[in-house]
């Protein structure tokens, strides 16, 4: 073992998940180069390392890491270079050379102990100088967090957010009580924090580890889209995890129930279903709401009905069809209504229509999406303004916690007369309960979508159980209209919605299959069509017209190879494009990219009027990458809906590539082009649903690459993924309860 000291002159390579890293480092009279987990270190920094020498068959002898620690410059010549070498934020070599100019050796105290001082500096505000002294405490408290936590298997991107929550005081805070990260830091596996809990002596019978295994595997339930779990189910998967007794948990539960942690239903069979507590109280509420508004009605709406709707008719210059009519009617008439059915069925004509005459009678009506490429598309559709339904509830962060909050509540409703929320099949039971809060008495609420498609990414089964229950009124549209009835990507959702096997290459149309045996060939085929054969035959930019999509993540023909590529092909590297590694995947400037969760805060502005702004960038919004600024450190997108964001390198992980996506990331956009390789997979993977949503997301052609047989296979596969949910039954219930009130 042997110990060195040097200053680092390069950064060779560093994976910013696990923090392995290669760098030169400048010992004494020469330069040698050292490998291992060396999380947030950067040239210019002075380290002190210990470890053994090893040579590498390729790169020859080398220093293999075994401890390191950073240790401050002490000459001013490697203070200026230390600084001057941008590790500080809001420092480079000019502002470097004026602060060591300055103060000398005690440059580094001055930022560190009173970094107000540096504003005596000419070209450094106050404020400047607070944030570099921040800059500065965070670099040295960040690192000793993240060797701390190294050794608990926690990557440097989750020690940066555990710094962030906990400050000075996070590795005492994690002594203390590890389980705590889990509920503070999501993410982090419980497995992690469970094997660092036992290494800190917690006791593993403790209640609050159970009790935190208990809240995780309800969590991840969560993310799998359930709203509970039957509680032998629960305590099976407890008993797995934690290896303890069943009693043991029975405790636990008693103990989180008391606490109002989880909350126990005990259904009319006798069976337990046990529900994180906000999950129970978002499907309970979720009725109540549902049951008021249900029982509003506007009968005096139909007075002189077939006049209005003539009047809409010669506006619009269409003719409404028999079923559409009646669905007007009814949206006129009732206080909730659901209107669902496939592409082609004239919903967007409907919701026109229905806009038109209450507008028309003086209503204010609001449009909504779950997201923002699903909303935009309602804006261009109907002519109206539609927002997010985020912003429509004004989402917003408390000062004290960071928690998200709602300004629009029960006490401050949304100000309007009519709510037509579309895309309804992608909102969770979270956020339905926020949004029918909202609404005040006496609104009426239109919730339009596909039933047919995918449910939604967060938990619950909410557009299904609410048509399922009977108790909101629905109209189902099953008819196709002339003209939808000239694209094959429509008449082949229907046909595959049925069960029925779709046509494939009828000459002239919009529907085209290419067989293929095996995943290179589907992959090289789907590569020739991205750059070549669509951009010759129809015009499309690769980057912007043409979506994959994959129903999996994993695998040759999953995402993360498909952009691996697709990328080699249609964005090479290239001498005047930069680019920026991060979790062992290069990103480049013209890399398509989306965002992979909701951020409400972030800025945005437009970019040929940056007077023009606003906050909040969406989970499933796409962009590319226009610019990567070392400097800044910070990653410039500009998104398809022409907004301009600054993503900081610390929250790259927000954005992914995204020249192919998973089927599920797609739901509420709308592509020209989507191509979609067809193999064999999982059962779980090879559904119809995941096949007609796919194949619904395009809007002028669809080509299918791999095997007829595992095409037919996804047509005859039904089945959808168990989700255990309350919200049906509490719905019927509910109802029950109205009608017993209405007739006494």
């Amino acid at each position: 073992m042997v110990e060195i000291e040097g200053i680092i002159e390069q950064i060779v390579f560093t994976n910013e998940v696990n923090g392995y890293t290669v760098c030169d480092v400048k010992c004494k009279k020469e330069t040698i180069t050292v490998v291992g987990y060396m999380p947030f270190v950067n040239a210019g920094e002075s380290i002190r390392l210990t470890g053994n020498w090893v040579v590498h068959r390729d790169y020859g002898k080398q220093l293999k890491v075994e401890y390191y620690e950073k240790i401050m410059p002490k000459t001013v010549p490697a203070i200026e270079k230390y600084l001057a070498s941008g590790v500080i934020k809001g420092i480079r070599e000019a502002t470097a050379k004026k602060i060591v100019d300055r103060f000398g050796e005690d440059s580094l105290d001055i930022i560190r102990f009173s970094p107000e001082k540096l504003s005596m500096i000419k070209g450094i505000s106050k404020k400047k100088a607070i944030e570099i002294g921040q800059a500065f405490a965070e670099i040295s408290g960040l690192t000793e967090v993240a060797m701390f936590l190294q050794g608990y298997g926690i990557s440097p991107s989750y020690s940066a957010k555990i710094y962030k929550k906990y400050g000075e005081g996070a590795i005492e805070k994690i002594k203390n009580n590890p389980y705590e990260l889990l509920e503070e830091v999501p993410g982090i596996g419980f497995k992690v924090i469970d094997r660092m809990a036992m290494s800190l002596g917690i006791d593993p019978a403790s209640k609050y580890r159970i009790s935190s295994g208990i809240k995780y595997i309800l969590s991840q339930a969560a993310v799998n889209g359930h709203t509970y779990l039957p509680d032998e189910e629960l305590c099976e998967s407890a008993s797995r995890l934690l290896e303890v007794t069943l009693n043991s948990i029975e405790d636990a539960l008693i103990k989180l129930m008391i606490d109002d942690a989880v909350y126990v239903e005990t259904t009319e069979k006798g069976s337990r279903n046990v529900y994180l507590k906000t999950l129970y109280q978002a499907e309970v509420e979720v009725c109540r709401k549902l049951g008021d508004l249900v029982a509003v009605n506007f009968e005096e709406e139909t007075f002189d009905f077939e006049e209005k709707i003539k009047r809409v008719q010669i506006q619009e210059n269409i003719i409404l069809a028999d079923k559409q009519k009646i669905a007007i009617k009814e949206a006129m008439t009732n206080g909730v209504l659901v209107i669902t059915g496939g592409p082609g069925t004239g919903k967007t004509t409907i919701i026109k229509c229905i806009i038109k005459l209450l507008r028309n009678s003086g209503y204010e009506v609001a449009l909504a999406a779950p997201t923002g490429r699903a909303a935009k598309r309602m804006t261009e559709a109907t002519g109206y303004e539609a927002k997010t339904i985020h912003r429509l509830l004004e989402i917003g962060y408390t000062g004290d916690d960071d928690r998200l909050t709602f300004a629009r509540t029960e006490g401050n409703p949304i100000d309007a007369d009519v709510v037509i929320i579309d895309e309804t099949s992608m909102v969770d039971i979270i956020l339905m309960n926020h949004l029918l809060k909202s609404i005040p008495a006496g609104c009426r609420l239109i919730l339009v979508g596909d039933a047919d498609q995918l449910p939604s990414v967060g938990p619950g089964n909410v557009l299904k159980d609410i048509i399922a229950s009977g108790t909101v009124k629905v109209v189902h549209l099953t008819e196709i209209y002339r003209q939808a009835e000239e694209s094959m990507i429509i008449v082949n959702a229907h046909r595959m919605n049925k069960g029925e096997y779709p046509c494939l290459n009828v000459k002239g149309k919009d529907f085209f299959f290419i067989p293929k045996n095996n995943a290179g060939e589907i992959v090289s085929t789907i590569l020739d069509l991205c750059s070549k054969r669509l951009p010759a035959s129809y015009n499309y930019d690769p980057i912007r017209h043409i979506q994959v999509l994959t129903p999996t993540r994993k695998g040759p023909i999953g995402v993360s190879n498909l952009n691996i590529e697709m990328q080699k092909v249609l964005n090479p590297p290239d001498k005047r494009k930069k680019e920026k590694a991060f979790k062992s995947i290069i990103y480049r400037e013209g890399d398509r990219v989306m965002q992979i969760r909701n951020n409400y805060d972030i800025r945005w502005e437009k970019p040929d009027n940056p007077d023009i702004w606003g906050e909040g960038v969406f989970n499933g919004d796409l962009g590319v990458i226009v610019e990567i600024d070392e400097e800044e450190q910070n990653i410039v997108v500009l998104f398809d809906d022409d907004k301009l964001v600054k993503y900081d390198f610390s929250i790259q992980e927000e954005i992914e590539t995204a020249f192919a996506t998973t089927i599920h990331k797609s739901q509420g956009s709308e592509f020209p082009a989507v191509i979609m390789p067809v193999f064999s997979g999982p059962p779980v993977l090879m559904t119809r649903n995941l096949l007609y949503t796919a194949v619904t997301r395009a809007k002028e052609l669809v080509v299918l690459v791999g095997s007829e047989e595992c095409l037919r296979y996804m047509v005859d596969n039904q089945r959808e993924t168990l989700r255990h949910s309350g919200l049906l039954e509490k719905l019927e219930k509910c109802m029950t309860f109205y009608e017993e009130d209405f007739n006494k």
